[in-house]
Formats: structure tokens, sequence, C-alpha cells
């Protein structure tokens, strides 16, 4: 999320009453979480384990629980709850506003346009030329639709992100103020589910099609001319690549890469990051045909038990 100014450190952290290490006058300009950072963004981090992570990325202002060394040409704030001062300024800059008309503040929708009745467009929306939305859509907040979209009738674009923090008192969710950008001769099915990005663009790249029923976690980014097939679930964080088919009901760990043209077979779980240009196949899936030599051999095995006896 840019701001609309730069702010200074000073600034930011009055608002979360926060302790700087650093420059008083160091400039803001952006808050982010860590998949999407860059240079003049904020970062929250809240665990040793992820600290030099969040140190070393591209953000120049880090939100930590801990006073460490800060690296050179950044800054600190300290904080007793991070993620909770990560929300209260995504907020701030933020907030949630209530909508009771079925076409939000500060949209723009191009003439050429097709919107069906029942469509639902939050604030901030850009839709392009010859878009057709279907019933029963709901675009949400900050929404960007290129030319030639195609969305069916009750998918959701740009819902919450599924991004929750357990706390003993239950789970807390970040506060969502990123959006969804559908590329020029994007298709999405009907009903299919599209997450906003926490604080950046959960992309669907030109010429990509979704069947009915896919579901793409928030912050994820899929290349160009992508296929995806019936109740194919992509969790946050992915990047899919250009050229990759996903047949029906594959579902996809969050933080990986799947590789330029790979295709993965129907009912796959995908649990790390696969390379470009092969076929794959199971849960874990891998090679096709590899997996299909494991699923062989383990037809020989009650054979085998049988000689041991």
């Amino acid at each position: 999320m840019k701001l609309e100014k730069p702010y200074t450190l000073e600034e930011i952290a009055a608002i979360i009453n926060g302790k700087i290490v650093g420059d008083p006058a160091h400039l803001v300009t952006g808050i982010n979480e860590i998949h999407m950072v860059v240079s003049g963004d904020l970062v929250f981090v809240d665990h040793p384990k992820y600290y030099e992570k969040a140190l070393k990325s591209a953000a120049t202002t880090i939100l930590i629980d801990q006073e460490v060394e800060c690296p050179e040409g950044k800054a600190l704030i300290i904080s007793a709850t991070p993620f909770d001062d990560f929300n209260r300024l995504t907020r701030h800059f933020s907030p949630f506003a209530p909508q009771k008309e079925p076409i939000g503040i500060d949209s723009e929708i191009e003439e050429s346009a097709i919107i069906y009745p029942n469509v639902f467009i939050g604030n901030q929306v850009k839709i392009g030329k010859n878009v057709i939305i279907y019933p029963g859509a709901s675009i949400m907040n900050g929404t960007i639709i290129e030319d030639n979209v195609i969305i069916g009738p009750n998918s959701v674009i740009g819902h919450a992100a599924f991004y929750y923090k357990k706390k003993p008192t239950g789970y807390d969710r970040m506060h969502t103020c990123g959006g969804v950008l559908l590329k020029k001769n994007v298709e999405i099915g009907a009903s299919c589910t599209i997450d906003a990005g926490v604080t950046g663009m959960t992309t669907i790249g030109i010429g990509s099609k979704l069947d009915n029923q896919v579901h793409i976690g928030h912050d994820t980014v899929l290349g160009e001319n992508c296929l995806l097939a019936a109740n194919v679930g992509l969790a946050g964080c992915v990047r899919v690549e250009n050229n990759v088919t996903l047949w029906g009901q594959v579902g996809c760990a969050s933080d990986i890469t799947i590789g330029e043209g790979a295709v993965v077979l129907a009912q796959s779980g995908i649990a790390k990051s696969l390379e470009g240009g092969k076929t794959y196949f199971g849960s874990p899936c891998s090679e096709v045909k590899e997996k299909f030599r494991e699923m062989a051999a383990l037809r020989q095995l009650p054979k085998l038990l049988e000689k041991l006896k």
C-alpha cells in the first residue's frame, strides 16, 4: 500500500506510540507485508525466526518487537505487539468504509462494459473496455479490471485476505487494504473467489482462464495464458509463471513457485516449488513418470508380501 504522501519515521511511530531507532526524519512511503515490500516500505516482524528476512528485505522501515542492530540506511520502530500495530497503521491509512449503494465511490466504469443486474461494485474500482460481469458477482474495493475481461456469475473478486494471527483469545485477522488486478483478456468462471492482497495486489495475468469454482489466495500472482480447471485452490503468496496448466482439484501450498509451462494433473497436491516445462501428478506431486513408477511398484507389494509368508 502506497501512502498518499511520505511520512517521517517520527510521524509514523507517533500513531502507535512506538520507540524509534534511526533518523526521526527517515521517510516511509508505503506499508506492506513481507512478500510485497519495496524500498520505502514499512514491514512488521514479530518472531526471531523471521528477523533476518525482514531486516534484509527491500523494506527500509521495520516494525519489530526487539531492539536489534539496525541495517545501514534503514530504521526501526520498536513495538511490543508488531502485528497489532501494523493493523493499527493500515486501518489508520485505509479505514473500513461501509457501503450501502451497489456502486461505490470513486469507481470508474467504461461505457462499453456490460454489467448485469445484481452486481456489486465497491469503492475505487476500475473497469475497462468491453468487460462483461454476469449477475451476482461482487467486485470489492480497489479491484482493477482491464479490457476484455469476463467474470462469471456469483464470483467474488477482492474479498478480505485469509491471514490471521493466533492468540490466546482466538484468531485476529490482518486488516486487508490491498486489491485484485485482472489483466486484459482474463476469463473468470462462475462462483470463483479471488482474495485481495493484504497490502498489495493479487494478480491474474493477461489471457489466463479460470474455470468454475476456482480459488486464488491473497497476494498470489498468476502469469500469462495460464489455464486453471474447476476446483483448483491456490494458497496465498504463490507465484505461477506463464503458460501453466492446473487440472481439476489441484491444491497448492503457500509461498511457492510453479515454473513456466508446468502441467499438474488432476487431484494433485503441490507442497513445494516445481520446475517449469514438466508434467506432475500425485500428492505430494512429483514428475508424472516417476509417480507412475511408484504406483506400479506399490501394486506389486501384495505379491511380495505373499512370498514372504
